[in-house]
């Protein structure tokens, strides 16, 4: 698949914030994901990667973060309608495992909406006890929890 010029993957960076959000909340909306709020955009900002127009426009987002010396979680993919069905979302993914693959992660995590486009990443369906650090630090603070409807998956590089 050839990558249309003038749409590229990047770093986020500061005034990408109200757009990441807005793309999160209509996603959040369609019941593909979870939504973020602007404090956990600012604070995890180092996090993402965005999809980005020659023109300024932000088109999708996808965060790598850190949950302990030796997991990392790929979170808030989000694709604008427009951009969906081209490889996108996968090239997102694949910047956050190239990046945890740079850090010397290894074995990545997802908890998604979405489980058949991570499993044609290689991604498997784990049990969500395999990950007691994502649990303990951020799952305890989600109004879904504990009857958290999410898939967990994981892959090993």
């Amino acid at each position: 698949m050839t990558v249309p010029s003038g749409i590229y993957i990047r770093k986020a960076r500061i005034q990408d914030v109200r757009t990441i959000h807005a793309l999160l909340m209509d996603c959040s909306k369609q019941g593909l994901l979870l939504p973020r709020s602007y404090n956990q955009l600012y604070s995890h900002l180092r996090d993402f990667f965005v999809l980005a127009q020659d023109q300024g426009a932000i088109l999708g987002c996808c965060a790598l973060s850190i949950t302990w010396d030796d997991l990392a979680e790929v979170r808030s993919l989000a694709v604008a309608p427009e951009c969906r069905g081209q490889g996108w979302g996968r090239r997102l993914v694949e910047a956050c495992l190239s990046d945890a693959i740079t850090l010397g992660i290894f074995r990545i995590f997802t908890l998604t909406y979405q489980a058949h486009f991570f499993e044609r990443l290689g991604f498997q369906v784990v049990s969500k006890d395999n990950l007691p650090q994502k649990v303990w630090a951020d799952c305890l603070h989600c109004p879904k929890f504990p009857d958290c409807d999410e898939i967990a998956m994981s892959i090993e590089m």
